[in-house]
Parts: structure tokens; C-alpha cells; sequence
């Protein structure tokens, strides 16, 4: 049987929907998301940049993500970058709201957005970079298998301070022995 690239047991990977662009400008107002979503800076999100997300890109895949139980629009994940002579792309999450965080859902997201990467992208490595300061996500990729590659010293200021910037990546080999001890 053929697994469903789509569907997790917690959340679902969809297209984009008219609906979505007021919620995801919500998102933009929230400060610690942005701050944990990227290492630019903090600035609301703009209707014409949401309008903008999914747009086709040869070199992107990119969903949303909602809920299984109620088609709830709780985030977004994408493999961007994508360098097809090298089969290797980077891996990009949010969960857009607080209360959506630590139930899973990221989890689920990963163990979906990896299995598309790899079976149906035909990659061979998903890198990622997260900023040392947001340890839930470290280990969500951690426990997905991604491996510490590297950090960028101090490549991120917040409120005055330097954070590293933290270089990850997971191989398809590493993902698929992971997948048989499940």
C-alpha cells in the first residue's frame, strides 16, 4: 500500500486557500513566532507577501498545514532551496499560533514533509538552520533524525545579545533506518 504523503495522524498537508491570508497576517503579529520562524527581522507580515507564498517555484515545494480533526489552518512547512543536480533542499516549519505548539502537530508535520522530501522529491539530505535559542524545535528535528552538522557563531542578534545560528541535516539513508526501527 501506497503511504499517504498528505495525511498524518495529527495534520494534513494542503495547498494554499483564500481563506488562509488573514489568520497567517495574524501570525505576523505574534513576536515570538516571527522570531522563531526566521532570523530577520521582526516586521508584521504584508496581505501581498501572503498573497505571494505558494506562487510556483521550480525550486520549492511548499503547504500548509491543518488539523486532521477539524481542517483547523495551523501552520506551514516547505522544502525551499532545492538544488535538484544535488538532490539536497532545506526544510522550513511554523506553527503559527501558541496554543497549536508542543501537541504534536510539528512532529507529525516533520515525519510527513521528510517522507514527501525523500519518496516523492527524491532527495538525498534535508538541511535546516534553527537559532540556538528555541531548544523545542531543536529537539523536534532531533527526534525526527536530523543530525548536527555545524553552527554559525553569533550569527544572530536579539535584544542586544548574539545567538548561533545551528546547522542540522538528515540524510535519506539516516531517515530510512530510522523509519525501520518504528
Amino acid at each position: 500500500m501506497t503511504p499517504d504523503f498528505f495525511q498524518g495522524k495529527l495534520v494534513k498537508l494542503t495547498g494554499i486557500r483564500e481563506e488562509d491570508t488573514d489568520m497567517i497576517l495574524r501570525w505576523g503579529e505574534d513576536a515570538d513566532y516571527l522570531r522563531n520562524v526566521d532570523t530577520d527581522i521582526a516586521l508584521p507580515f504584508q496581505r501581498s507577501r501572503i498573497e505571494q507564498e505558494g506562487a510556483p517555484n521550480p525550486n520549492e515545494v511548499y503547504f500548509r498545514l491543518r488539523t486532521v480533526a477539524d481542517d483547523e489552518l495551523i501552520g506551514f512547512v516547505a522544502i525551499h532551496s532545492i538544488e535538484w543536480n544535488n538532490g539536497a533542499g532545506k526544510l522550513a516549519i511554523g506553527l503559527g499560533e501558541a496554543r497549536n505548539r508542543s501537541k504534536g502537530y510539528g512532529t507529525d508535520a516533520l515525519h510527513l514533509i521528510l517522507r514527501y522530501a525523500f519518496h516523492e522529491l527524491n532527495l538525498n539530505r534535508v538541511g535546516l538552520n534553527v537559532i540556538e535559542y528555541n531548544p523545542g524545535a531543536i529537539r523536534a528535528y532531533e527526534k525526527a533524525g536530523f543530525r548536527l552538522e555545524g553552527r554559525e557563531r553569533e550569527a544572530v542578534r536579539r535584544d542586544g545579545r548574539r545567538y548561533d545560528l545551528i546547522i542540522m541535516g538528515i540524510l535519506y539513508e539516516e531517515w530510512l533506518a530510522a523509519q525501520e526501527k518504528n
